[in-house]
Parts: structure tokens; C-alpha cells; sequence
């Protein structure tokens, strides 16, 4: 996919909401949590696999999704923090309704998943927090604007004061 910017002979673009270190920690942190939450996503998947009846593909599914997402937000692709917001809502609701279950089949009657119940429960709790975390980080990326472009005569630096941008 490649970007084709038109730019006016004589002027450079310049993306100024990328300078700013509170756009690179948020990108930091979308991509951590985006691949924190696919390997825990994995490891429940591979611990619990004999078990999980019908989310198989769901939750490779969101391996990929979120891996994919994590190197598009690499790329300060901001179009999909959104995505990635939705996404976390609707795996933060699967995994507050799934871990309680998996407490509950430590009982007599069950058939032992790869991994023991406790810990596939434990880390599908901890798969909560990490989307609440990425649904709030994906939003204030989504806010910080990556996607501004600026037209900056060649030699010079963007300076929002000496280009009318002043907030």
C-alpha cells in the first residue's frame, strides 16, 4: 500500500503529532497491549483448547486481528485504534462471561484441559484489564491526530506559531 503525497515543489510534509512523546508512549503502549493481549489470547487458546467448544476460531481469529493491528499502528496507522477499541470491548465482555467458568470445572466429572483450570481462569482475568487499558489507550491515540500532515517550505522545520497552527 503505498502512500502517493502530493507535495507542492519546494515544501517537505512534516507530521508534527508524531514529534511528540506522548504520541510515541501511546503508540508504545496500543502496541504492547494489542500483543500482550494476542499471546494471552494464545495461551488460553492452547491451554484450553480440548475445552473451548465453538471459539476456536474466534480466538484465532483474534490473534491475527490484533497482531495484524499492532504492526499497523507500528506504521502510526491511526484508522485502526478504533477497531481496536471495538475489538476490546467485545474480548473484555467474552472474558468477563469465560473466566468464572473456568473456576467452576475443576470439579469432579471434568476432563482436565492441556493447562490446569486456575491458571487457564487466572489469565483469562487478566485478559480484562488489558482491554480496558487498550480501549483507553486507543482512544487518546485516536485523539492525538497522527494522520495531521503539514506543508513546510524546504529547509525549514514546522513551527505552529510561524505557520498559522497555534493552539
Amino acid at each position: 500500500m503505498a502512500e502517493t503525497e502530493e507535495v507542492r515543489e519546494g515544501y517537505h510534509l512534516e507530521r508534527p503529532n508524531r514529534e511528540k512523546a506522548s504520541s510515541r508512549v501511546t503508540k508504545l503502549v496500543v502496541i504492547l497491549l494489542l500483543l500482550a493481549s494476542a499471546a494471552l489470547i494464545f495461551i488460553v487458546t492452547a491451554g484450553g483448547w480440548a475445552k473451548l467448544a465453538g471459539a476456536k476460531p474466534l480466538q484465532v481469529t483474534y490473534i491475527i486481528v490484533y497482531v495484524l493491528m499492532a504492526f499497523f499502528v507500528l506504521r502510526w496507522n491511526r484508522g485502526v485504534l478504533p477497531l481496536a477499541a471495538a475489538l476490546a470491548i467485545v474480548l473484555g465482555i467474552f472474558a468477563a462471561i469465560a473466566a468464572p467458568q473456568w473456576f467452576t470445572r475443576s470439579g469432579p466429572g471434568y476432563m482436565p484441559p492441556a493447562l490446569p483450570e486456575q491458571i487457564v481462569g487466572t489469565l483469562t482475568l487478566v485478559v480484562l484489564p488489558l482491554q480496558i487499558l487498550l480501549i483507553l489507550f486507543a482512544i487518546r491515540g485516536f485523539v492525538q491526530n497522527w494522520n495531521v500532515e503539514v506543508e513546510v517550505p524546504d529547509g525549514e522545520h514546522y513551527n505552529p506559531e510561524q505557520h498559522g497552527q497555534a493552539d
